[in-house]
């Protein structure tokens, strides 16, 4: 058995608590991984300082160099490609050809990040006062406490570090207590593609220690945060009071809307991979299912059919579909919510039990389940899940699923099927969404496109794109007078 440390200082090191915990395959709790650091307040207290350090040397590299760090790391990531999406997959279980396209994603972050290094763009603009310039550029912040999640373990924290990086920060990285293997390896990759060592912090632990200590640190301007909406509340309320700049990425209840002039197969091959893969376990999942009432029977009958079909096990086993959920905590909240289902009057389709029987058994799979039937306005409607569990509202016309789709207080991701030109437009315009996708599920993120929703999923910034560059790094106006006099702006000169 392994134990592993946290990076802290430019060196591997012990946590100050000398406490640990395990981190196991959910597809096979025999199988431990290895013993990972429960940190506590001293250690982040030390990585912000050497973060500092880090930053005042990182900050006066150019950012084409900058860029060009990253540029090695996105090598080093292709070169280790199937490495990493093995490590992925025994620590948060879904299937390989997921944690391929986590590491691809990855992969296009930091390529991406590398050409923003020749592109953070100011702007000249005409002064209003003669032998005057007047011109905008863009400045790193500070120190970067970025808190990422389990589902995606390295294109998350990629999404995150990469921008924040190029823009000339130093960032402290908290992961997932449940894939602390896989940022552990990220921050090995960062090193060797030559970033400075105190410019990049790993701490693991728990949220409710490390990450609470990292939101609450004064000299960490800049929080970035993907997680629930209730520990993002706590999260924008900590960084409110504290002026900090603050990206939050939280739920989503995310639609799939299909119309009666549909592509019902390709409906269905949308509809199953955005439910059931990553077992659902993502803030872009479709959790709902909004059908129009002229296709809704022939499609759930349908779909019933291949859910069934789906093939449980461990991801890294040729032939599985559907890997296990992330813990025991994950299974239990879904087995919940099948009961509130059936107290509210939906009827199950399918699945809604524990998946079982050989090596399931030591897994924490869940059978793929439907409930027909679900009403505007109940629990399975309103709630995230986040599990395999596909909620299908029937409903008469366009209207009625875009006021449907509005209804919750999320507002991720949204998809239509329908062939009607006129109608996919009017949903890019009035679906209430970040991202609408038409004629595709809900899940399909591209690294160059900005990331993020509306409403209690986010505060309003994006990850991803163009626009990530943006929050990670000021302002800064320059005026250069060369007049040789005074010149007085803002004074009637007219």
């Amino acid at each position: 058995m392994t134990t592993f440390k946290n990076f802290i200082g430019g060196q591997w090191v012990a946590p100050s608590t000398d406490a640990y915990f395990d981190n196991r395959n959910p597809a096979n709790q025999d199988d431990l991984i290895g013993r990972f650091p429960a940190s506590g307040v001293a250690d982040v207290e030390a990585a912000v300082a050497s973060a500092l350090r880090g930053f005042e040397r990182w900050k006066r590299t150019p950012a084409p160099a900058r860029g060009d760090v990253l540029r090695r790391v996105g090598d080093l990531l292709a070169s280790r490609k199937e490495e990493l999406a093995d490590i992925m997959t025994r620590e948060m279980g879904k299937p390989l050809a997921e944690t391929r396209g986590d590491v691809q994603e990855g992969i296009d972050t930091a390529y991406y990040a590398a050409t923003e290094g020749r592109r953070l763009f100011g702007h000249t603009v005409p002064s209003e006062l003669a032998n005057k310039w007047a011109m905008s550029m863009r400045r790193p912040i500070g120190v970067c406490g970025l808190i990422t999640p389990f589902n995606f373990p390295l294109a998350i924290p990629t999404w995150k570090a990469f921008p924040a990086l190029l823009c000339g920060n130093s960032v402290i990285l908290k992961p997932a207590e449940d894939v602390p293997h896989t940022a552990t390896v990220l921050v090995e990759i960062l090193l060797e593609a030559g970033l400075p060592p105190e410019v990049i912090q790993l701490v693991h632990g728990m949220g409710e220690v490390v990450g609470k200590a990292l939101v609450e640190h004064p000299q960490v301007p800049v929080i970035s945060f993907t997680g629930s909406t209730e520990t993002g509340r706590f999260v924008g309320e900590t960084c409110g009071r504290m002026h900090k700049r603050l990206s939050l990425e939280m739920g989503g209840k995310n639609a799939q809307i299909v119309l009666d002039d549909a592509d019902l197969d390709l409906a269905l091959d949308g509809v199953l991979w955005g439910a059931f893969g990553t077992t659902g376990q993502r803030c872009t999942a479709t959790s709902r299912l909004i059908v129009q009432s002229g296709v809704h029977d022939a499609l759930v009958a349908r779909l019933a059919e291949r859910a069934k079909a789906l093939r449980l096990g461990d991801g890294r086993v040729a032939g599985t579909d559907v890997g296990p959920l992330v813990s025991e905590a994950a299974r239990e909240k879904v087995e919940r919510y099948i009961g509130i289902g059936k107290e509210q009057g939906a009827t199950l389709v399918c699945g809604g039990e524990r998946a079982t029987g050989g090596a399931l058994d030591k897994g924490f799979f869940f059978q793929p389940t439907i409930f027909s039937g679900v009403t505007a306005g109940s629990r399975l409607d309103q709630e995230e899940i986040f599990g395999p569990v596909l909620s299908v509202i029937r409903v008469e016309s366009v209207e009625e699923a875009f006021a449907v789709n509005n209804g919750v207080r999320y507002g991720l991701s949204s998809a239509v099927y329908t062939g009607n030109v006129n109608v996919a437009f009017r949903a890019l315009q009035d679906l209430d969404n970040g991202i609408t996708y038409i004629n595709a599920p809900t899940i399909g993120a591209e690294a160059h496109m900005p990331f993020g929703g509306v409403k209690e999923t986010g505060n309003g910034h994006r990850e991803g794109g163009w626009e990530v560059y943006e929050f990670y790094s000021e302002t800064k106006v320059g005026y250069v007078d060369y007049s040789g006099a005074l010149q007085r702006a803002q004074i009637d000169n007219y």
